[in-house]
């Protein structure tokens, strides 16, 4: 009805009454609607800005987290000859002072064992059950000439019409988890049932068949004593600083605390010497690489906190993360024993600017790491807390703090969220009223519109009946 009146607005008055409205309208509520864009523009940037924040801080932090337990920044286990022996540093172990002599005397191994070739690996070959039992072996020759069974009870694998070839036995034995791996071998002889177990002398194990009376013929995959085999079950004997120890497999873990050793080839009479040796090159530039990265993130925190023209600059938790983040420079990040060894960052030469920004002074970062490297190498360890855990241990306290749901800029981009949706609101009912406002203005000006058409009409006859009367006299 709106739109059939304002199409006929002025047709009485000769005014253009839809701009005039248009324009009342406009003017009424101009100065609201420029507030609410304005408030609701600030919002849209404060969250954007507290958004862009937080997750730089996020991301600072999980750096120094992968850099703490990537073991790049810790020392290193050394083997002086590695086709013996490998080593390396366990993850989360600090190595300190690492200094063992290592004899590789014998690598452990699995026993191994293949089957008389059989013509096909799809052909039934007998039904009934199969037992494997683990345990130790005593061999000579290349044969068990004796066995004695472990604690593990032994595990029995029925073998029926529907599995009784080479190809559904391996996957029997395979399906019992029970320790021992089988495959399917071939040569030109025939196809082989290839068995084999777990690396260490406690692993050995036999393969007894209790075959079904007609239907015999499992009895030819035994394995026990008199048996041949390709490898027998047996240790590793490793001989640490003169004293020989074994162990069931060649990748070893509690020889030497804190390294983990890969045995590669046993050198009787050979010995390897295993060090430890503190990366300074790698921690060098790891201190230059987080300048760099600390400058980059502390110019963005001036840039949201700027008190002219920042968008967070009336922000209490973006300026606390600020001034948190300017003291990370002397806080205590580990607790050494040498004396005159650093405690933090400042100590190791990364001195704070007048403007905030960090830098490094290198004759100071060198002397720390040639005096001092295990303590160097200590202020970036993996440990916990804001003080004494290292430094993404310190870090990690302020960021949690910074990204706060409760009390920091996660609460922030919350808070400002919650206001920009009162701001969609507010807009609604601004919306809403200039609707109505615009319907009555409308109303009002058709009514005035039809009484001064009415009006002319009036003075139209009247003038008309005054012309007929003075030409009639």
């Amino acid at each position: 009805m709106v739109d059939s009146i304002v199409n006929t607005l002025g047709a009485g008055s000769g005014i253009d009454i839809p701009s005039l409205v248009n324009q009342l309208v406009t003017a009424n509520f101009q100065a609201r609607n420029g507030a609410l864009t304005r408030q609701n523009r600030t919002l849209s940037q404060q969250i954007s800005s507290a958004s862009t924040l937080k997750s730089d801080i996020t991301s600072f932090a999980d750096g120094l987290n992968t850099l703490a337990k990537g073991g790049t920044v810790a020392a290193q286990a050394t083997s002086s000859d590695s086709s013996v022996i490998k080593a390396s540093a366990i993850s989360g172990v600090r190595l300190s002072g690492v200094s063992t002599q290592l004899e590789v005397r014998q690598l452990a191994q699995a026993q191994a064992t293949a089957s008389n070739p059989f013509a096909s690996r799809t052909a039934a070959i007998g039904t009934g059950t199969l037992t494997l039992q683990l345990g130790t072996a005593t061999t000579s020759s290349g044969a068990i000439t004796g066995f004695t069974a472990g604690s593990a009870a032994a595990v029995n694998i029925t073998i029926d019409s529907s599995n009784s070839s080479l190809n559904s036995i391996a996957a029997a034995i395979n399906a019992a988890n029970a320790g021992v791996t089988a495959s399917i071998i071939t040569d030109s002889s025939g196809a082989r049932l290839a068995l084999k177990g777990q690396t260490g002398e406690a692993q050995a194990f036999t393969l007894t068949a209790t075959e079904d009376v007609g239907a015999e013929g499992l009895a030819a995959l035994n394995v026990g004593v008199g048996s041949s085999i390709g490898t027998a079950a047996q240790d590793a004997i490793v001989a640490v600083d003169g004293t020989a120890l074994k162990r069931s497999t060649n990748s070893i873990s509690d020889l030497v605390d804190g390294v983990k050793l890969d045995l590669v080839s046993a050198k009787p009479g050979t010995t390897v010497s295993l060090t430890s040796t503190t990366p300074t090159d790698t921690l060098k530039q790891v201190v230059n690489d987080y300048v760099a990265a600390f400058n980059n993130l502390l110019a963005n925190v001036k840039a949201q906190t700027n008190a002219t023209d920042g968008p967070l600059r009336g922000d209490a938790a973006a300026r606390n993360f600020g001034a948190a983040f300017g003291r990370l420079n002397l806080t205590t990040l580990s607790n050494p024993t040498a004396s005159g060894a650093p405690r933090s960052l400042a100590e190791i030469g990364i001195s704070t600017n007048r403007d905030g920004t960090i830098s490094v002074r290198t004759a100071q970062l060198d002397a720390a790491l040639k005096n001092f490297p295990e303590a160097v190498e200590a202020l970036f360890a993996d440990g916990s807390g804001a003080t004494g855990g290292g430094l993404a241990a310190a870090f990690k306290s302020i960021a949690d703090s910074a990204t706060s749901t409760t009390i920091g800029l996660g609460a922030t981009i919350d808070r400002y969220t919650k206001q920009q949706g009162k701001i969609a609101e507010q807009q609604d009912r601004v919306a809403s009223e200039t609707d109505s406002y615009r319907t009555r203005l409308t109303k009002q000006f058709s009514n005035s519109d039809a009484r001064v058409a009415a009006y002319r009409q009036t003075s139209s006859f009247l003038t008309q009946q005054f012309k007929t009367n003075t030409s009639n006299n």
